[in-house]
This record gives C-alpha cells, structure tokens and sequence, in this order.
C-alpha cells in the first residue's frame, strides 16, 4: 500500500539522502532533502512537513538543535533520528528532546519505511472518525488506544507514539512490574535491539510531562533492579 504525505530528510551525507529519498518516493511520499539543519530550518519556518527524518551529526546546525526548535513549535511533528551506533548519549539526549524514534546507522529501508508507516498511522488516526475508541482509563489517566492520545484529569499529554506504548503497557496492569525488557518489547515491537537506558530516557520524559500536567503525580514508580509499575 503506499504512502501519501510530505516527509523532510536532513543529512549531511548526499549519499544517505538520495537513498532515503528513494525508498520513500518509491512508497508514495513527497520528499524534500536538506543536507544541514540551518537550510531545512529556513525551510521548515514557512512551511512544516508531515515528518521529519533527521541526521544528528551536521553542520552548521545539528540535529538535537533542529530537534529542539521544532518542538518548540510543534509538539505532534514525528521526528525520527539517524544515529552512529556509537553516539548513545546523543541518541538519548535526542529522546529527551522529543525524537518519536531513531535507527542506528546502517539501518534498512524497509524497516525505516516501516517506522514511517507507524508514524503516519498514528497521525491518521487522530484525524480521522471512526467506530467508537477503545478507552482505557486508569485512574485520572486516558489512553485512546485507536487515536495514541492520552489525557490526564482531561488535559491532553502530548506524547510521542513511544511514550505512548510504554505507558500503556505499565497503566493496563495497575501495580504489575513491568520489566525493562518487557517494556522495550512493547514500546518498539518492530525493533530488533534497543538497550534499557533507553526505556529509562521516556519514562524519564513520561514523568516529567505528568509532573508538568499534575504537579502532585507520583503514580509512575521505579522498583529498583527490575523496572517500573503503575499504581
């Protein structure tokens, strides 16, 4: 089936953005290539695209900046970084910043075509009307599991389809231990390896936007030597 939406590629390396530019047309999406952040920035100020693929490592301005500023416009844009494998803590700081995902270089297209299929779906499906949702409520928290919105005492949580997942699988168990490993499983099921201190990063961002939402939110703990549980 193929796509339909504007996708952004900023990379450094023309090599990187012709292939990547490929395989998405080749799936149906309109895609524009930026080779540093400042240029597709420029760009991106008048007009944002649908989603964002995103090198870290540029110049003259990088990734985890261009991040930066597109979230300080847009909480809902999907972004996606393209990692070194041996740049963790910039692939994790880039997670802080509000990256809905990431794939260490080298990386297929089939499986990056997948993770923008993910994004995309989810977009779709908060736009558009449907059979009544399937609700799940938890306390003062709602997950809309058709639409990936939350909400918390009725406030919408902006999160990332990551976030998403994982405090889904932690809040449909009230007061079960969800492993680190188990919640990798469910927040990157099309994923072959993630490490645990990446789970750590959104469950750190988790709670900082329910703190954020709720000031007196503490229903998200941390049972030490073996993950989190939702109380």
């Amino acid at each position: 089936m193929g796509g339909s939406g504007r996708i952004a590629v900023v990379d450094d390396e023309e090599s990187i953005r012709q292939t990547v530019g490929l395989a998405l047309r080749r799936e149906g999406y309109e895609v524009t290539t930026w080779e540093d952040g400042e240029a597709a920035w420029d760009a991106f100020r008048q007009k944002l695209p649908d989603l964002v693929v995103l090198d870290i490592l540029m110049p003259r301005m990088d990734g985890l900046e261009l991040c930066r500023r597109i979230r300080g416009v847009s909480q809902s844009l999907p972004v996606i970084f393209l990692t070194s494998k041996d740049e963790e803590f910039d692939r994790v700081l880039g997670l802080e910043l509000g990256a809905d995902d990431y794939l260490c270089k080298p990386f297929s297209m089939r499986e990056l075509v997948a993770r923008v299929r993910v994004l995309f779906r989810r977009r779709a499906l908060g736009k558009e009307p449907s059979a009544p949702a399937q609700v799940l409520v938890a306390g003062d928290l709602t997950l809309d599991l058709d639409r990936f919105e939350a909400a918390w005492k009725g406030n919408p949580l902006p999160l990332t389809v990551t976030e998403f997942r994982i405090l889904h699988a932690l809040a449909r168990h009230p007061g079960r231990v969800k492993t680190r490993q188990q919640l990798v499983a469910e927040g990157y099921p099309e994923d072959t390896y993630v490490s645990e201190r990446t789970v750590d990063t959104h469950v750190k961002r988790l709670r900082k936007k329910l703190v954020t939402a709720d000031a007196e939110f503490d229903a998200l703990e941390t049972v030490y030597g073996l993950g989190y549980k939702w109380r």
